[in-house]
This record gives structure tokens, C-alpha cells and sequence, in this order.
């Protein structure tokens, strides 16, 4: 079994330290955390476990064969460029890094040293999500017109990133995973409420080679929690609610135009079609993460969501980024160059 070394155990970390000792109990050899506090509370939990304070030593551990980077996005390049140079396989906590150049550079030398780059979009895991998949992919829906997607709560409040850096990412993996393109262009606009020049909250959008467009709506400053995405096609329509407690999707029969759409003039048109909910196979998305990050250092295979599954979701958010400095001015994508783009 690899053995792994965990970097950061602030607020996510744990989780993954859980999962990974659930895999295997001796799949982690070591984590490193700043925090004091943090390092004490591992130490109690799982003694068995070498604590750093910095990275560097945690590097110097020749046990260590895998890293996982759970740091602020900030240094998300920074700590993974290190192991990478160390000669270890990692994987990174969403985002890959904080711009494309940044991910491109951490692509290449995972590339130069046959090393397995992973980064930790989460939901392209999530069983419900891959049923979704399976929609798409048998032509279920017909034509995709639009989707929806609505991630919000009174949550975590970060000071280094806005609720679109902390969230979204999110949402993009997912739709981009649907759709199999990226966006042509790329708007969004934001209000800081809390912190200033900070985005509480952020509404995104995309256009789409195929016709296909796309909005996300991210809040951390909502009395509601929501994780809802619907997808409007001409057979079907989706939705997938991750809080769901009566089946997280739902297949909905498109009738408008299904039947054809007659407008009448100065009537109400309604019609709502059958609605079919799936069975899903089990799984928790992150025990599921973690165990294909472990088989693909131990096979040398390419992981599902790979660094250029990382770069495809930081390039629209970075296109996002400076919609929001211009006032929600759409931004254009250029197409990726990056060897291997191809969705």
C-alpha cells in the first residue's frame, strides 16, 4: 500500500485522513499542519501518524510516497510543485492552483516525472452525478438547451478567496463533465457584504460550442442550504438535488416540446411532464476519491479528474474572475493548448 503524506488538517483534511485510514489503516504515514492546535488534535486521534510542523520536513520523510496537498489555494501550487520535485505522486484539494499558468507548470512536471496528478473534485465521484452522466451520454436528454446550478448557505466565510474560489469549483467540474466542452466565454458578477473587494456572492454564467448555456449561482451568505443543478433538455429534464431526501435525481419529461409547443394567445401555458427517479448504486464520493487516487499510483494509470481536469475548471474561474473586476463583461475562452486537451 502507498504511503501518504497529508498536508494541512485544518477544515478538510481530517476528512481525508479518515477515508484514506478507512482504505487502508496504514495507507497515511504523516501529516504536517502551522497550527499547533491542529497537530495535537491528529496526534490524539491517530498517534500511529508522524506530525510536521512544516512541509519541507514532512518532504524529508523517505517513508512518504504520495502527497496531499489540503493547504489555502494560495500555496496550492507552491506545495505541490515541491513534491512533485520530491518524486511523489499527489493529490490536490480543488482548485488545482490559483491560474492556468500555475496548473500548466504542475501538469508538466507530474508529465517529465511520470508522476500521477490528481485534483480533488469531489462530486465527479458522487453516484448521483454519474447517473446524470449516463443521461447525457445516451442522449436522454435530447438537445441541452440550459443548466442551473444554485450552491449556497450560511456557511464557512473565508478571508484569502471570494465564495466563487471557495465553492463554484464545484459546480463548474461538474458541468463541464456533463457537457464534455468548455465554455466559448465566460461573465460574472458579485457583492461583497462582509469583507470588502470579497464576493459573498456570485453569479456566473457560460456559453457553449453546442448551444448549451450554463449559470452557477454561489452564496455563503444565504439562510438556506442549497446544492441543487438542473439541466433543461428538449426530451427531458433533470434535477439533481444533493440534499434530496426523496431521491437526489429526478428525470422529468420535457411535454412542451416533447408534444410540440402551440402558443396560445393571452393563455397560460403549463404542462408538467412524468417524473422517474432512479435508483443509485452506493458509494460515498470521498471514500471513492480517495481509493482511485490510491489505485492509480499503484496501476500508473491517469486519474478521472487529472490535472488538466484541474485546469479546464481554474480557467473559467480565472475568465470569471476578471468578468467580475469588469462589471461582468463576458470574457472569452481561448481554446486549450495544452498537449491532451481533448474533452
Amino acid at each position: 500500500m502507498v504511503k501518504l503524506g497529508v498536508i494541512g488538517a485544518g477544515y478538510w483534511g481530517p476528512n481525508l485522513i479518515r477515508d484514506f485510514l478507512r482504505i487502508d489503516p496504514q495507507s497515511v504515514r504523516a501529516i504536517c499542519d502551522k497550527s499547533k492546535a491542529r497537530r495535537e488534535m491528529i496526534a490524539r486521534m491517530y498517534p500511529q501518524l508522524r506530525v510536521y510542523e512544516d512541509y519541507p520536513h514532512l518532504l524529508e520523510d523517505k517513508e512518504v510516497e504520495a502527497v496531499v496537498v489540503v493547504v489555502q489555494p494560495a500555496y496550492h501550487h507552491e506545495v505541490a510543485r515541491a513534491a512533485l520535485a520530491s518524486g511523489r505522486h499527489v493529490f490536490v484539494e480543488k482548485p488545482l492552483a490559483v491560474n492556468a499558468r500555475e496548473c500548466e507548470d504542475l501538469i508538466q512536471l507530474a508529465e517529465d516525472k511520470k508522476l500521477v496528478l490528481m485534483v480533488g473534485h469531489v462530486f465527479e465521484y458522487n453516484p448521483a452525478v454519474l447517473k446524470v452522466k449516463e443521461y447525457f451520454q445516451q442522449g436522454t436528454l435530447g438537445k441541452v438547451y440550459y443548466l442551473y446550478s444554485e450552491r449556497m448557505d450560511l456557511g464557512t466565510v473565508k478571508a484569502d478567496v471570494n465564495a466563487m474560489w471557495n465553492i463554484a469549483p464545484h459546480d463548474i467540474s461538474i458541468l463541464l463533465y456533463w457537457l464534455e466542452e468548455e465554455p466559448l466565454w465566460v461573465g460574472a458578477q458579485g457583492f461583497s457584504y462582509l469583507q470588502e473587494g470579497i464576493e459573498d456572492m456570485v453569479h456566473l454564467t457560460m456559453g457553449f460550442p453546442s448551444g448549451a448555456n450554463a449559470e452557477v449561482h454561489v452564496s455563503w451568505l444565504s439562510p438556506r442550504k442549497i446544492r441543487t443543478t438542473t439541466v433543461v433538455g428538449s426530451k427531458n429534464m433533470v434535477i439533481y438535488d444533493e440534499l434530496s431526501a426523496d431521491g437526489k435525481v429526478k428525470l422529468v419529461r420535457n411535454e412542451l416540446c416533447a408534444n410540440g409547443f402551440e402558443q396560445k394567445k393571452d393563455k397560460y401555458v403549463k404542462k408538467k411532464g412524468e417524473v422517474t427517479t432512479p435508483q443509485l448504486e452506493g458509494g460515498e464520493p470521498l471514500l471513492l476519491e480517495c481509493a482511485h487516487f490510491l489505485e492509480c499510483i499503484e496501476k500508473g494509470q491517469r486519474p478521472r479528474t487529472d490535472g488538466l481536469n484541474g485546469l479546464r475548471v481554474v480557467r473559467v474561474l480565472e475568465a470569471a474572475q476578471a468578468s467580475l473586476k469588469r462589471g461582468g463583461t463576458k470574457q472569452t475562452l481561448p481554446a486549450l493548448s495544452t498537449p491532451g486537451a481533448a474533452m
